[in-house]
């Protein structure tokens, strides 16, 4: 090796080390408290890449590892991005400050994931704003109450299936994910597009729902570099919507506007709304038409799957609480002379199981937000940070819903959390199951009347029991950004 060789050698090296030790000390020089174990180039991001756990458990290690802060810093790579703790920030960024942060952490790349990049959670400006405007009407309570009857009916689906697996053995062991996933998906095929999802085939099928929803969101290396690596992202055009069910939904919607353009029967259903509203003269944007098909499914299936999926869990490892609510499913069924719109909305026991279970096991563990525009943070132990736009920050919905400080006996099942006289000394802004502020979820009543006529239609007719495949206490995966248990959700289901 030549001298003059080592001495560039040497010479970059140094540059290298100087360039890391300013960025990984950005948050140092601004005062706010950095999280232990960041490492050069990589900052905090090496137990993600080593699938030791996924990003929501990470950010909720920082946030109880830091409890004395109401701020506290990690880095993506050696972009300093800040978490906020305290709930008068949360606050500040999700709701009354929201102009300063009205935009979401997550990234995608409009060439990568043109019908990803359509959905609320990813669009901005006016585009979000219309999109939003859209879904709000789309989920409208007179619209519930018209999309409740197609519900019905595949909860009558779901029966049947049970029935069938119940019929050689007095007890069906399942894993939660898969058999909520059927139902899920077989309400987006039903109720979105008024097609048949065959979800509740014996056998898997092939271009089912069903078939689709398995999998669509394993935490990868791309998908790490997509969300938090945008930077990167932008050279390398990654997508977070598999092709696979980027290609099935394009062909879906394209299917049907051939058979509606030669069929004039009304439909209710999601699809015929959003065909109506992206009308120009006789041109139907086919485009936009399959991005909100896609947006439809991932929060019709995907999140409300999930939550589905841990309230099982809990109903079964307490047999009272389960007992308790078949009481009340019951007999609010028979007040209503069957399971109607109306009979869902009196089960006000069941929506203090399903909140304490959210509560307890978020289908999302972080919010992400980014600064758009300057802005002072001031947080209640006195440290103060000027935040700077394009600086992320993460709220821990985990970290918040378990917190000893806002929870009695925060890892506790306790429906009555929520009963008509304690919820009303819940701090409003702990509990965020569907986010906060202009981006809450728009979605949430609709995920929530699919919820209650599944537990229904459970609890009326049959009891679940823990079974000894479900590790308890539940570990969340590393190997999916949401929430998912590892080793999967087991239960035994018996009928009554």
């Amino acid at each position: 090796m030549s001298p003059t060789f080592f001495a560039l050698f040497a010479g970059a090296f140094s540059l290298l080390c100087f360039y890391l030790y300013l960025k990984h000390n950005y948050w140092k020089r601004n005062g706010i408290p950095t999280v232990k174990g960041c490492v050069p180039l990589l900052g905090h991001m090496l137990p993600m890449i080593r699938k030791r756990m996924n990003f929501a458990e990470f950010i909720r290690l920082a946030y109880e590892e830091n409890k004395d802060h109401s701020m506290v810093g990690i880095y993506k790579g050696t972009r300093p991005v800040l978490i906020v703790r305290d709930p008068n920030l949360v606050k500040t960024v999700l709701q009354s400050n929201f102009s300063n942060f009205h935009e979401n952490g997550r990234k995608v790349v409009p060439e990568a994931d043109p019908l990803l990049a359509k959905h609320p959670l990813f669009s901005y400006g006016e585009a979000w704003s219309t999109g939003r405007k859209r879904l709000t009407y789309a989920f409208s309570n007179v619209r519930l109450k018209i999309l409740f009857t197609v519900v019905s009916g595949v909860c009558k689906k779901f029966e049947d299936f049970l029935n069938r697996r119940l019929k050689t053995s007095n007890k069906y062991e399942v894993d939660l994910k898969s058999l909520f996933s059927r139902f899920t998906g077989e309400i987006v095929a039903n109720a979105g597009l008024s097609i048949e999802g065959y979800c509740f085939e014996d056998d898997v099928r092939a271009g089912s729902f069903h078939e689709i929803a398995e999998n669509t969101f394993e935490e990868s290396l791309g998908t790490i570099i997509a969300f938090h690596f945008p930077s990167i992202n932008r050279l390398l055009k990654l997508s977070l919507l598999p092709k696979s069910v980027d290609g099935f939904f394009r062909k879906v919607v394209c299917e049907n506007l051939k058979v509606r353009r030669n069929d004039s029967t009304p439909r209710n259903d999601f699809l015929q709304l959003m065909i109506d509203m992206e009308k120009t003269g006789d041109v139907i944007d086919e485009e936009n038409v399959s991005a909100h098909a896609v947006s439809l499914y991932l929060d019709g299936t995907e999140t409300t799957s999930i939550t589905l999926n841990f309230i099982g869990h809990d109903l079964a490892a307490n047999p009272e609480i389960q007992e308790k609510l078949r009481k009340e499913a019951r007999s609010t069924i028979e007040k209503h002379g069957g399971l109607t719109f109306d009979a869902l909305k009196d089960m006000t026991y069941m929506t203090q199981v399903i909140s304490e279970s959210q509560r307890l096991h978020s289908a999302v563990g972080i919010l992400q937000k980014m600064c758009t525009e300057e802005f002072e943070l001031q947080g209640s132990d006195g440290l103060t940070y000027r935040i700077k736009p394009g600086i992320e920050v993460v709220i821990s919905v985990f970290g918040l819903h378990g917190d000893p400080k806002y929870w009695l006996n925060p890892n506790v099942f306790d429906p009555e959390r929520f009963n008509d006289e304690k919820k009303q000394t819940i701090e409003k802004i702990t509990y965020l199951p569907f986010g906060e502020g202009p981006r809450i979820c728009v979605g949430m009543r609709m995920a929530l009347m699919q919820i209650k006529a599944c537990l229904a239609i459970i609890l009326s007719n049959y009891k679940l029991e823990l079974s000894p495949r479900t590790q308890v206490p539940l570990m969340i995966s590393p190997h999916n950004f949401l929430s998912e248990p590892t080793g999967g959700n087991w239960v035994y289901i018996s009928k009554l």
